[in-house]
């Protein structure tokens, strides 16, 4: 018996110790996560928002039984344990009939096998039931932010969207594909456990329940100083984190002004700011670890001690104590379980919450109930009818007055005026982007508030200044412009945009894989590809934003005859600081403080002496000294 005592004892200090380290490491994996204490990091301590994935849970019903009831069969297995155990000490260590120990060992292992399959296929069917809810919960989000419309990125960082997608949808499947079905176990398990140490023991039951809020109020209130201690570690760190990401996506700049050091001194700053506040909060940590453990492995010893007594008195029986003793240290190790669990259920109820923050946004600019159809392919008959906006979030300044603009089918008319005149918010109103504070913008008549802002960007091509190019192939990039172009058409594309040329010299041609944000390339390389994703799109309105800007002489050349090929039969709007690329536009409309204040072409418009002849002859005469001063130079060499 005090054999058996001792064994018991060791096996419970072993367990609650091995369960608090258990906790901690699981602490520590949150924390590298960042998902408790980022400074993004969700806060709330109610589980409701979790309600949000009951659609998604609803769509494998089947599944989600399946797991319900191999979450309840291990835990009814593990509950069988103790009595098995009791039995076979109390019957057969009693006697002296070998075939009855080996029946009892029999039972002992089919019991372990039940419980180790129920235990396999719980694992199983919840994990796997988790990945496939946070993939739905991913696409959707993906989804729903692709529709949003871009006055909400005007305001939104980018890097926090990302980590909704990444780090919250983490901890969401944390909780659906392991946390939810431990607590419903240690849930389980706790009243099982306890209700059958009642039916055991009563009188020991006083002793360990009466323990159990010794244990658990000193826990909550370290819990929290841990919390607290744990946060500032991970928001020290995660403004290391941001400031790292920025540093590598800059590389070539920090490189450029030799910033290597102070880079790395910044970051390992921060790094040890971190390592301060994490080591206080494993100090705190360490010392919440030793109470609980003195406290559970006291109550264990006072249980045995009394036990013991009545072991010797008769009272109980050395098997009833042994049951009694897993009873409690079940209970104990659920009861542990439960507390831990439920803060990693709140944590990933914050994830949640944030995640249906995202699918309950609307976008703003949006198709209506009943949208006008537009033809399958318009005229091309622009108009700004009175036009004025204001972006939100900004100073409410209007960026465009009652701008008035009638542009006809197959017309190309170029925009120019100084820098922040409202040329490129023409261009965001006519591809719905925005929608105008005042008065309307048309296409063939058709007010475009009326239309699925889809078809509005179908009937456009663009070509921007700032040329956006994929981690992808150059064919898939180009291919952009026209998910379902083959190889050949693309080719085409590439060759009327003098492309073909560059990329035939790349390793794989067409296939090579062009590195993020197109670092491989050059700026003149990066819009030729721009320029074929338009031409391969071949809608009838064409927008050209400073989309020769980036070429040198000789393939601005090449592009300007591949536009001007480009743009015949078709309305063409060109934002253009370089005015020669705009001499031969029908058209020049001069933009100044949001007002079109000069129209007409070139030489009308230099002899009137306003503003255009104004940047004309700066351009002009500066291009002129330029290019004077080069050749003097290229004769003294």
């Amino acid at each position: 018996m005090n054999r058996f005592a001792a064994a018991s004892l060791e096996a419970a200090i072993c367990y609650s110790s091995g369960q608090l380290e258990i906790d901690s490491k699981r602490e520590f994996k949150l924390a590298r996560y960042g998902s408790e204490s980022s400074p993004d990091a969700p806060r709330s301590r109610s589980v409701r928002p979790l309600a949000a994935l009951a659609p998604y849970l609803a769509r494998y019903k089947p599944r989600v039984a399946a797991a319900l009831f191999a979450l309840l069969g291990a835990a009814a297995t593990t509950l069988v344990l103790p009595i098995a155990i009791r039995r076979m000490i109390d019957n057969g260590f009693g006697t002296d009939d070998p075939a009855l120990i080996n029946n009892y060992f029999s039972v002992l292992i089919v019991v372990v096998a039940a419980l180790a399959s129920f235990s396999a296929l719980r694992y199983y069917l919840v994990t796997s039931l988790g990945e496939r809810i946070v993939a739905d919960v991913r696409a959707d989000v993906f989804s729903h932010l692709t529709r949003l419309s871009p006055a909400f990125f005007d305001q939104a960082k980018s890097g926090e969207m990302v980590s909704r997608l990444t780090a919250d949808t983490t901890q969401v499947k944390s909780a659906v594909g392991a946390s939810a079905s431990i607590a419903m176990r240690n849930l389980v398990m706790f009243l099982g456990a306890s209700s059958m140490m009642v039916v055991t023991s009563p009188r020991l039951s006083l002793v360990v329940l009466g323990a159990i809020p010794i244990i658990v109020l000193p826990l909550i209130a370290f819990g929290r100083s841990v919390r607290r201690k744990s946060r500032h570690a991970q928001d020290t760190l995660a403004d290391a984190s941001a400031y790292a990401s920025e540093a590598i996506g800059a590389i070539r700049t920090l490189q450029a002004f030799t910033n290597e050091g102070h880079a790395s001194r910044r970051f390992t700053g921060s790094v040890e700011e971190a390592f301060r506040a994490a080591r206080s909060a494993i100090r705190a940590r360490a010392f919440l670890t030793a109470f609980a453990i003195f406290v559970i492995a006291s109550s264990v010893v006072a249980v045995l001690w009394i036990g013991a007594s009545d072991v010797f008195s008769g009272r109980t029986t050395a098997g009833e104590l042994g049951q009694f003793l897993l009873y409690s240290i079940f209970a104990a190790g659920a009861l542990g379980e439960l507390s831990q669990v439920w803060g990693e259920i709140s944590l990933a109820a914050g994830a949640a919450e944030r995640l249906a923050e995202i699918l309950k946004l609307e976008p703003e600019i949006a198709a209506p109930e009943n949208p006008v159809k537009l033809p399958e392919r318009v005229t091309g008959a622009v108009k700004f009818d009175e036009v004025s906006f204001a972006y939100k979030g900004g100073s409410d300044v209007p960026v465009l007055h009652d701008v008035e603009l009638d542009v006809k089918p197959g017309e190309t008319v170029a925009v120019v005026g100084p820098s922040g005149a409202g040329k490129s918010t023409l261009f965001h109103l006519l591809m719905r982007f925005y929608d105008p504070t005042a008065g309307r913008v048309s296409i063939d008549g058709i007010d475009l508030k009326a239309c699925d802002p889809k078809d509005v960007r179908g009937q456009i091509a663009l070509v921007p200044q700032d040329t956006v190019v994929f981690g992808a192939t150059a064919a898939e990039n180009i291919a952009y412009g026209r998910t379902d172009a083959g190889i050949e058409e693309i080719r085409k594309a590439a060759e009327a945009a003098a492309a073909a040329d560059f990329i035939s010299t790349m390793k794989d041609g067409y296939d090579t894989v062009i590195g993020e944000r197109g670092v491989t390339l050059s700026g003149g390389q990066r819009q030729r590809i721009a320029i074929a994703r338009a031409i391969l799109k071949d809608a009838p309105i064409l927008l050209l934003d400073e989309a020769t800007s980036a070429l040198d002489a000789e393939s601005e050349t090449l592009v300007q005859a591949a536009l001007e090929r480009l743009m015949e039969g078709r309305t063409t709007l060109v934002i253009a600081h370089r005015l020669a690329t705009v001499l031969k536009a029908d058209r020049i409309i001069v933009m100044d403080e949001g007002r079109i204040v000069e129209t007409g072409r070139h030489d009308e418009l230099v002899a009137r002496g306003g503003l255009y002849a104004k940047l004309a002859k700066l351009q002009f005469e500066t291009g002129a000294q330029a290019f004077n001063g080069e050749s003097r130079s290229s004769a003294a060499e």
